[in-house]
């Protein structure tokens, strides 16, 4: 059985290429396109083999019994004088059709069973990272190993105008992130899913992972890269409006450039430690919202506020902004078309609250972080 795998597996990395030289470069793209995409990891050279095992046993069955069968349709028709036997009860026959599928079923099931059980085995892992489905972003808490500690939202970069066809779009559309899950190359790495509002799920094909994210649960799977590169995956359960607007980026680097990112993040962690409790000023606020809001907000909203109504309205002289409660739930809860963002922490949520409120023609006000959490119970 290993072997038959080991085969199928040598067919997938030369049928590309055999393509591309017999019928040129272009049905070659048609094959990638529509093809499963190449394998970044063993976990998933295994599963696409199985694919293409279960596929090929499928297509013989399909041939066989529908060859059978019009062979016979024709061969005994009626008009060639054919007269139907009339006899039951073959126990020959019934073997036959006994055994042959139970033979299948066990050369379908044991490479199935291996596979299965090898994508559950999440023991021994060297980085654990926790993600968490949100309408419609990711969250990533690194948990354990190198790294542990670093906490960030990943949400879809590609620009509304894209998306509304006003720009050319480019070559990685509705797939790039603000900031892609980082991890090192040959790691074996352990993600643990949940969601914060509805039924998620994370996953990335050329990784050979998928696991869903369901609100209250925690559930696990893992990969090990071993091509450095970013590879795509997206929320793989309809999670609602925006469900299509929900990518993931998992970029693979080699060790040491690894360690430089972790190092890299935490100086930036150590940067922006905030004090939730201290009376911060105006100043500092407006400056602390406007990275919040450049980072997070104004992908929809435009860097000048103007929004793109109906979905995303206009914050310039916006009644909404002044009304801080109103305000404050909105951007804890969502509404409409905007997700909740209580995945920010309260001075972020409440800088980014105080730089609409004194930006975009807006009269001004200041909304301390200690307003955040009492506006969270």
């Amino acid at each position: 059985m290993n072997r038959i795998l080991e085969v199928i597996r040598g067919i997938r990395c030369v049928a590309p290429a055999a393509l591309a030289l017999v019928t040129g470069s272009a049905a070659a793209a048609i094959q990638s396109r529509y093809n499963l995409p190449p394998p970044a990891s063993k976990l998933a050279e295994d599963i696409y083999a199985l694919h293409d095992f279960m596929l090929i046993i499928c297509g013989a069955i399909f041939v066989l019994v529908f060859g059978v069968m019009f062979y016979s349709i024709w061969k005994h028709r009626k008009s060639k004088g054919a007269v139907a036997a009339n006899w039951h009860e073959n126990t020959m026959v019934e073997i036959v059709w006994t055994v042959i599928p139970f033979i299948i079923i066990i050369l379908m099931a044991l490479p199935a069973t291996r596979t299965v059980v090898a994508m559950k085995d999440t023991t021994n892992a060297d980085l654990t990272v926790k993600a968490t489905g949100y309408q419609w972003q990711w969250g990533y808490d690194y948990l354990r190993g190198e790294g542990e500690g670093i906490s960030f939202l990943a949400r879809l970069a590609t620009p509304r105008a894209q998306i509304e066809g006003n720009e050319a779009k480019t070559v990685n559309y509705l797939s790039e992130v603000t900031e892609p899950l980082v991890v090192p190359v040959n790691r074996k790495v352990r993600i643990i899913t949940t969601a914060n509002d509805v039924i998620h799920s994370w996953g990335v094909p050329a990784l050979g992972v998928k696991q869903d994210a369901i609100p209250g649960f925690t559930r696990d799977a893992w990969f090990r890269a071993e091509q450095i590169g970013t590879f795509y995956g997206r929320c793989y359960e309809l999670c609602g409006k925006d469900h299509a607007f929900m990518p993931i980026a998992v970029q693979v680097v080699s060790a040491e450039d690894y360690t430089k990112w972790v190092a890299g993040r935490k100086q930036a962690m150590a940067a922006l430690a905030d004090d939730p409790a201290k009376a911060w000023t105006q100043p500092e606020l407006v400056a602390r919202g406007e990275k919040v809001y450049q980072a997070n907000c104004q992908v929809c909203h435009q860097p000048t506020g103007l929004g793109a109504p109906p979905a995303f309205p206009s914050l310039v002289g916006s009644k909404v902004v002044a009304n801080t409660p109103e305000l404050l739930q909105i951007l804890l809860n969502g509404r409409n078309a905007m997700p909740a963002w209580k995945g920010l922490s309260d001075v972020e949520l409440s800088a980014v609250a105080t730089h609409v409120k004194s930006s975009f023609g807006n009269k001004g006000g200041i909304v301390q972080p200690t307003e955040l959490r009492a506006a969270r119970k």
